[in-house]
């Protein structure tokens, strides 16, 4: 007993002699208390380029735009991917994408379920519009002219592709050619590159002609050899790409980032070197108006434009 009450004197010693008499003692009040508070991070705001190419260089086109607008507005910016124009189009009607760079065609559908456009680029040839090319390998000697389009097999980018397929059908239609008068139509395969992948078709035989948005084969010069592909036609010119917001976003954040949008200007180099990474010479003010010509041309060729429909 002795030697076990030694052992516990010996540990209680360092407690006593932290409750001097000098130390007043503290008084705890248990019924007062205070709910610790999480600071919310703002929520990025999420930007998707249609995925007309690849996603890497979706990415490396407009990573630099991004970082620009966040700098200039405090707004958060994320950049998502879409593998296919149709899950693009989806995601903005669930709201999943805030702020949308689309064709003109994809975003009169958007247009449909309650997006806005309000800004829209300077092409880089330096005009506020784009056309399609009809290309074909340079050494097809069947085909020298539209007509000569009759009964071949033709490769678009996609159903919802203002460059790469509508543009390119109403040039058919306006010359006599209906989509029956192919032997096929058939459309890139798998997400993003879509673009690229017409032109590699062409290039490899696998289709006897191909649309393309202008300015997509020189993203492959170094790739191939573009002197073994021919541009047979362009179409007509129709309004450029197109800054859309969702249905029900902020309005003041779509000022914001407006504004800052509207600020870049190609003559000078730090504004330059965003705007040609992102394959634009400007960015300028635009109105759901200046896309009617877009839905003029998707009546006449029977196209359905609204939500949920299959063009």
């Amino acid at each position: 007993m002795r030697r076990r009450d030694v052992l516990l004197a010996g540990l209680c010693l360092p407690f006593l002699a932290a409750c001097g008499r000098d130390e007043d003692a503290v008084r705890v009040d248990l019924t007062r208390r205070e709910e610790p508070v999480l600071r919310q991070l703002p929520r990025a705001v999420t930007y998707a380029y249609l995925p007309q190419y690849a996603h890497t260089v979706s990415y490396e086109r407009h990573r630099l735009l991004l970082d620009y607008i966040g700098r200039a507005t405090a707004v958060p910016l994320r950049q998502v991917f879409p593998d296919t124009f149709e899950e693009h189009v989806r995601m903005v009607e669930r709201g999943e994408i805030d702020i949308s760079f689309s064709n003109p065609f994809a975003y009169i559908r958007m247009a449909a379920a309650g997006a806005w456009a309000f800004a829209r680029i300077i092409e880089p040839s330096g005009k506020p519009d784009f056309r399609s090319q009809i290309i074909c390998r340079r050494d097809n000697k069947a085909i020298n002219t539209l007509a000569d389009c009759r009964g071949k097999r033709w490769m678009a980018v996609d159903q919802s592709s203002a460059g790469g397929y509508i543009y390119a059908l109403g040039e058919f239609f306006d010359n006599g050619i209906r989509r029956s008068d192919f032997a096929e139509i058939t459309f890139a395969p798998g997400p993003g590159g879509k673009q690229e992948k017409v032109v590699l078709a062409v290039f490899a035989g696998a289709c006897d002609i191909g649309s393309v948005r202008d300015g997509t084969l020189e993203i492959l010069r170094g790739r191939i050899d573009l002197s073994q592909i021919r541009i047979l036609a362009e179409s007509k010119s129709y309004p450029g790409w197109v800054y859309c917001a969702r249905a029900g976003f902020s309005p003041e954040i779509v000022e914001k980032i407006a504004r800052a949008m509207f600020a870049l200007r190609y003559d000078r180099p730090d504004d330059a070197a965003i705007l040609s990474a992102a394959g634009m010479r400007g960015i300028i003010p635009a109105v759901d108006a200046d896309y009617d010509s877009v839905r003029r041309l998707a009546e006449k060729l029977g196209l359905d434009a609204l939500p949920g429909g299959e063009e």
